[in-house]
């Protein structure tokens, strides 16, 4: 398997630094077109359902302070994503590019369980609404480039927390 983490390699005596496909889209993610001003979110919460745990921890990682330090969340499995959502009224719940990209596919989201096995993101909504309530912003996107304006848009019409 191959590692997730950028790698050094040296040949004829140069280092070239190479990236894998996970840095691909961080830098997908941070080179957005959005230039709008950020408000203090610090008061609301994101819960993310991806498919890739380290893809969610690096969002974890540059996200909040681009959003205006929200709490933010990422699961990458419907137990824990299921859990998530009976813990606590979320503002937004961001279904991330590689769960939407699946759903296109007619495929199964990865992380899925025995309860949620053949959902698509329909499935997805109604288990979210029965547990946020009407008023929860769902955002879905399979480009990458969207997810700040995305997010940023959510969060200005949200519930606090």
């Amino acid at each position: 398997m191959r590692s997730c983490q950028s790698q050094n390699k040296s040949a004829a005596n140069k280092t070239i630094r190479t990236m894998d496909s996970r840095d691909k889209l961080m830098d997908r993610i941070l080179t957005t077109n959005d230039t709008t001003q950020v408000g203090d979110h610090s008061g609301k919460s994101i819960l993310a359902r991806g498919c890739d745990p380290e893809m969610g921890r690096r969002s974890l990682a540059v996200l909040p302070p681009l959003l205006g330090y929200p709490e933010m969340v990422s699961v990458s499995n419907d137990h824990d994503f299921i859990a998530q959502l009976k813990s606590k009224k979320w503002a937004v719940v961001f279904f991330a590019p590689g769960a939407c990209r699946y759903n296109q596919a007619q495929l199964p989201i990865p992380g899925n369980i025995e309860f949620t096995r053949g959902w698509s993101l329909e499935e997805y909504r109604a288990l979210v609404y029965q547990y946020q309530g009407e008023d929860v912003e769902i955002v879905e996107t399979m480009d990458e480039q969207q997810i700040i304006p995305f997010l940023k848009n959510a969060l200005e019409n949200s519930r606090s927390k």
